[in-house]
């Protein structure tokens, strides 16, 4: 882009989240508000010969209301989510795709892992019976990119399109790279954020192994506790976030309401580990974030922080924002709402982009929940257990992804 080309500001004008708290963004506020746990044992499948027996699961989740029964045996659980999510957003935005303005409109949807469901269930399937029992919907029922593909279908969007599988970071590149799109022009709209259903035998299986899950056994709900000196590992979790996001004056015109505005955006690598977490590409993303805005770091009163009840990471993160805020991060709040949704791995940044735009719009922050025992290693004002009211004019979202991939993205209250 010329560096003389102007930027197009751009906005959030609907908000769709199906998560463990709710299958709507009313439901999931609400029960972020009240300081609620969607955590508890697993009914998708027989935990007995697990050693990790519960998860953050969606809740009386019907995809039969958004999708044709016929559909639903070609798609995985992160399609689902992510049709589901989508319809929510484009009917809160009041957005509406005319032949006219399709190829305006584009969608972004990361996902982590994509369809793990069904990728386990084809593989029994032609272990048991041989390759002629595999599904013919296998492949587009389970890559990345056609939670993107449906939802473009579904809703005559023929504008960009693309997907994300970076990780826990999926979801905040494909609304960073879709704020990008139209700033620079390229859309008027985006259709974006984060999806993932991975709550499956070999993927809790798999992270247990690593030894990445809590293993509170006894206590689900007490499980996801960021930042407390208690904690022991995340809690696997599923759902996802989409965004309208749109061109200030395009959403005028048409009378749209306006969440809160975008305006930064970074994205940085940490160059150091496959899974453990370094201190330098968080600080540097946060930076180049607040840099993309044009603001100073002391302008930011909140953030969503990426705080997954892990060890390691909390006081990475703790650590990386002292050096990215330095006194100010004794004055900013930082919560974490993977505290009562659990960690939606790609589908996270998704869900905690639209938590943030709302705490903008709503002058309100949710509380990191299960906060019981300080850690003096963590020593930040993590809003515990209490939702407080609060001004906020600007607000990040950090999502860090195994490999070192990290993005985060900047709200700012709109004013008009």
């Amino acid at each position: 882009m010329n560096s003389d080309t102007i930027k197009k500001r751009v906005v959030v004008t609907g908000i769709g989240l199906v998560s463990p708290l709710g299958n709507t963004t009313e439901e999931t506020w609400a029960g972020l508000l009240a300081g609620r746990s969607g955590v508890d044992y697993i009914t998708r499948f027989d935990t007995s010969q697990h050693t990790v027996k519960f998860a953050a699961e969606t809740k009386n989740f019907d995809p039969a209301k958004f999708i044709e029964k016929k559909e639903l045996k070609k798609m995985d659980y992160f399609i689902y989510f992510a049709v589901a999510a989508s319809k929510e957003a484009l009917d809160d935005s009041g957005l509406k795709i005319t032949d006219d303005l399709s190829e305006d409109v584009g969608v972004f949807i990361g996902s982590g892992i994509g369809g793990f469901s069904v990728f386990e269930r084809e593989h029994t399937k032609m272990m048991e019976g041989g390759p002629g029992r595999i599904s013919p919907f296998f492949i587009p029922a389970s890559i990345v990119n056609l939670a993107s593909g449906y939802v473009s279908i579904y809703n005559n969007a023929k504008g960009p399109n693309s997907a994300t599988a970076t990780a826990c970071s999926s979801g905040a590149h494909a609304i960073g790279d879709s704020f990008k799109i139209i700033q620079r022009g390229d859309a008027v709209a985006m259709i974006c954020g984060g999806t993932e259903g991975a709550i499956t035998p070999m993927s809790v299986g798999g992270f247990a192994a690593m030894r990445a899950l809590s293993t509170r056994n006894d206590d689900p709900a007490r499980a996801s506790r960021p930042f407390d000196k208690d904690r022991d590992g995340f809690v696997i979790g599923e759902g996802a976030g989409v965004l309208i996001l749109e061109e200030l004056e395009h959403a005028k015109a048409r009378g749209a309401k306006i969440y809160a505005e975008v305006v930064g955006y970074g994205m940085s690598a940490d160059a150091f580990h496959i899974t453990l977490p370094d201190l330098d590409g968080p600080r540097r993303v946060m930076l180049k974030t607040i840099k993309d805005a044009g603001i100073e770091p002391h302008q930011v009163d909140y953030i969503n922080v990426h705080g997954t009840s892990t060890p390691a990471g909390d006081k990475n993160e703790t650590n990386a924002i002292k050096a990215a805020f330095g006194d100010h991060a004794y004055k900013l709040a930082a919560s974490s709402t993977k505290s009562m949704t659990g960690h939606l791995l790609g589908g996270a940044g998704g869900l905690e982009a639209g938590i943030t735009a709302l705490a903008v719009q709503q002058q309100t922050l949710p509380p990191t929940i299960n906060y019981e025992t300080a850690d003096p290693e963590c020593d930040l004002d993590y809003v515990p257990n209490e939702t407080r009211q609060a001004k906020v004019h600007y607000a990040l979202s950090n999502s860090f992804g195994f490999g070192g991939t990290n993005a985060a993205l900047l709200f700012k209250r709109y004013e008009g």
